[in-house]
């Protein structure tokens, strides 16, 4: 595994633990490698540097290998011509989906109960993808610690915490054992590292245990311009971004993520973003599923609302599973009808990015991560001149930034291990993109989404709700609407909460 995590970038945010000048030797044979690969202007400051910031900028050279960085800017910047020949869409095979909207009864139920099972054998871990700040929230906290609103005043990550302890003890209790730990790897970027490590501390990582919430880092790449050069945010720093959400794959080896996985025997794993309030954590339905077809990657989806909505689509593309973003599909393809059902688009499967790899594919990660493409992003990066010094804020992109989505390895993989869940958008999607008030979206449409959710399970348990507003159900009382048989004949007025007592 050591050897192969060389073939991964391990890129840091240029933190150092210690401030010992490194020796002349190991400085000359930095530089030289950097010379060698035509980007030796890093060090154009590197003298006049305090000892403390040479040894932080040496470590954070270290973590690039330049050659690499100039072969992914250049594969970004001129990508392979794609031979000329059409590319054929098809939706996924029938035999590799399914959708909670129209499946049976009683195949949700034997998804369900096998699920547990998995979970309630410790066979089952989740990673969340928590590397965003809450920019266009108007807060620059980490967006999980978010609060959108509802009566209780939770943060997304402690709406996700309780819901990872309300399946364990729902599985505990099938398995007939005390306990159950679905442990929770939790990927941040640079800037909210920190912060996120912080929060969990202050909030007693919401009655997990400790040792079961890890808190780890995606890698970041160095800022590049448009002339191919690794930009200086400082004369001591390189400007770096994180490396997308596709950085998962690199992060979750270069980390000992994947080894602690190894080690508590976990074979399943549920992968999912922090901005989705109705998100199932570890839900035993798409488990159960997944396990069942024996695949290596399935994906939730939701139905596509109307042929104009902007969103990436799950398909067969060329005979691999993939995804599509919206504006690569032409307006006859997006309006297209199922031919089995025309009140249905054919190509409805909208990504949600919510996935699940066995274990054994994610094994795989260093044989193919390093592979994988980088898409380019355009920016305006603030840059330091080479000549005076100075940090310049250009007017207009000046460079680029690479990433990598999390999607990218879909097509790596033949269409029978791959499998898609098409879930009810009401019950399990509703993203936090945008800042309150928007009306899409927002801090807003995430709290009205869970108080329906919660009324419309309080109703079919049996209870009768005056006015509006909606009912806030704890995850630690109801994961999925089970367990509320007690409020049968009862009268709720809301908008209310209903909490452990």
């Amino acid at each position: 595994m050591e050897a192969v995590k060389n073939l991964l970038h391990n890129g840091t945010n240029g933190h150092t633990n210690g401030h010992t000048e490194p020796s002349s030797e190991a400085v000359s044979q930095l530089k030289e490698k950097y010379t060698k690969a035509d980007q030796g202007h890093v060090f154009t400051f590197y003298d006049s540097l305090s000892t403390a910031e040479k040894a932080a900028f040496f470590e954070q050279l270290s973590g690039f290998d330049p050659a690499y960085i100039n072969q992914i800017a250049d594969r970004a910047l001129n990508p392979p011509q794609a031979e000329e020949t059409a590319t054929k869409l098809e939706p996924l095979p029938e035999s590799a989906c399914a959708s909670i909207l129209d499946s049976s009864p009683v195949d949700i139920n034997k998804w369900y109960e096998s699920g547990l099972d998995l979970i309630g054998s410790n066979q089952v871990a989740v990673v969340l993808m928590a590397g965003g700040q809450g920019t266009r929230l108007g807060s620059s906290a980490p967006k999980g610690c978010f609060d959108i609103g509802l009566p209780s005043h939770k943060p997304l990550f402690k709406i996700q915490a309780e819901r990872i302890r309300k399946v364990e003890q729902l599985a505990a209790k099938k398995a007939g054992v005390d306990s159950v730990v679905v442990p929770w790897y939790v990927m941040t970027s640079g800037p909210t590292r920190k912060p996120t490590e912080e929060f969990f501390a202050e909030n007693n990582f919401f009655g997990l245990k400790k040792e079961n919430v890890k808190i780890f880092e995606q890698g970041v790449l160095p800022c590049i311009s448009n002339e191919g050069k690794i930009i200086l945010e400082n004369k001591g720093k390189v400007a770096v971004a994180p490396d997308g959400n596709g950085g998962i794959y690199q992060a979750l080896i270069v980390s000992g993520v994947l080894e602690d996985m190894r080690k508590r025997g976990i074979q399943h794993i549920h992968a999912y973003c922090v901005d989705n309030c109705l998100v199932k954590v570890a839900d035993p339905v798409f488990i159960g599923f997944s396990a069942s077809l024996n695949v290596d990657i399935a994906t939730k989806v939701v139905r596509k609302r109307d042929a104009t909505e902007s969103v990436g689509l799950i398909l067969s593309k060329n005979g691999k599973p993939d995804v599509v973003e919206y504006s690569e599909i032409d307006q006859e393809t997006a309006e297209a009808r199922d031919p089995s059902n025309p009140e249905l688009l054919k190509y409805r499967a909208a990504n949600i990015v919510n996935h699940y790899y066995s274990f054994s594919f994610l094994e795989s990660i260093p044989l193919w991560a390093h592979k994988l493409p980088h898409h380019v992003a355009r920016k305006k990066i603030p840059a330091t001149d080479l000549e005076s010094g100075e940090l310049i804020k250009p007017a207009k992109p000046n460079g680029i930034k690479l990433e990598q989505f999390v999607f990218d390895c879909f097509p790596l993989l033949a269409l029978d291990k791959f499998a898609c869940m098409e879930v009810n958008r009401a019950d399990e999607f509703s993203p936090l993109k945008n800042a309150s008030g928007t009306g899409q979206d927002d801090p807003e449409t995430s709290k009205a989404d869970i108080m329906d959710q919660g009324l419309r399970w309080v109703q079919a348990a049996g209870a009768t709700v005056l006015s509006e507003g909606g009912i806030e159900v704890s995850p630690l009382i109801s994961y999925g609407g089970e367990g509320l048989e007690h409020l049968k004949g009862k009268t709720i007025t809301a908008p209310a909460v209903l909490e452990l007592e």
